[in-house]
């Protein structure tokens, strides 16, 4: 009965319906052709191993050095040909690959979307902001993706990013320094737009200071011409949900057309994995906001 009931909230859930083990990588690709920006050789050798978190085993990178994007395409019936970038959390120290990184590439796929996982570098580099050297990865692999849209069957238009926790303020700063490229271009993928069409940001960390709350980092630079975004939080969150509210005000001053969902409960980090909190039902809610904005249309 257990099992049964499990099974019956995941698809509730709208959660990917085979294992992320089992996803087909259609492509694995660096990020960078050569000497990457900023880098000084002082990092040790990346490692990926297993800890329990929530009381679950999940994957996470360190040390990583050499920036990849690995690219999982949906069925192709149900291919919409829209893509999105996705940055995991970590604090920028680790990555959680499987939680917030392949089970996402999952769902994504399950509903038309082609996942494209980024392994951004970390830990925080000694002497720069801790977003610097992943923004750099992250604006790269935007060009990246659109570089290559009509050669991977991808609408240029419809390349979203999604991030949580610290692969939140990733997506936000990424969505908001579109036209101020933290780095010399290297070829001429980087006279590609680097501006996501969209972002998705899940218990999203640092957007606001911490004394007040209420002031926005100042990396982030709302506009009108911010694309727009869906946001899920919790108030038990200890990252402050209010974060998502004054991102989600400064979108809405600004005219940009964004979702806010605040859940009054439900915590930190938990990815797409199910539990007794209503918060864990953003997937559903964020496949509808897509499909309302259009994303999701063959």
């Amino acid at each position: 009965m257990t099992k049964r009931f499990f099974f019956v909230l995941l698809l509730g859930l709208g959660l990917p319906k085979l294992p992320a083990a089992e996803l087909k990588i259609s492509k694995l690709i660096d990020v960078w052709p050569g000497m990457v920006p900023g880098e000084k050789g002082d990092v040790p050798a990346e490692t990926l191993s297993t800890h329990k978190h929530l009381g679950a085993p999940i994957q996470k990178y360190n040390n990583v050095t050499k920036a990849t994007l690995t690219v999982y395409k949906p069925d192709l019936a149900k291919d919409t040909g829209a893509s999105v970038v996705i940055c995991p959390g970590g604090g920028y120290q680790i990555l959680a690959w499987d939680l917030e990184g392949t089970e996402v590439a999952a769902w994504l796929n399950s509903v038309g979307v082609t996942g494209v996982v980024l392994k951004y570098r970390v830990p925080r580099r000694k002497d720069r902001d801790k977003h610097v050297a992943p923004l750099q990865d992250a604006q790269r692999s935007v060009s990246l993706v659109r570089h290559h849209a009509k050669e991977w069957g991808l609408d240029p238009k419809r390349i979203g990013i999604l991030g949580f926790s610290a692969g939140g303020h990733l997506s936000a700063a990424a969505l908001t320094n579109y036209d101020n490229r933290h780095y010399k271009s290297v070829d001429e993928i980087d006279k590609v737009s680097c501006r996501p069409d969209f972002g998705v940001l899940i218990y999203p960390a640092y957007l606001v200071d911490e004394e007040t709350k209420s002031k926005l980092s100042p990396e982030l630079k709302i506009t009108k011409n911010t694309p727009p975004v869906f946001f899920a939080h919790a108030a038990d969150d200890r990252v402050p949900a209010e974060g998502s509210v004054r991102f989600w005000q400064e979108l809405r001053r600004n005219g940009v057309s964004s979702e806010l969902h605040i859940f009054p409960s439900g915590g930190h980090g938990y990815g797409l994995r199910p539990s007794k909190f209503p918060v864990t039902d953003w997937p559903n809610l964020c496949g509808d906001w897509l499909k309302s904005m259009g994303f999701l249309k063959r």
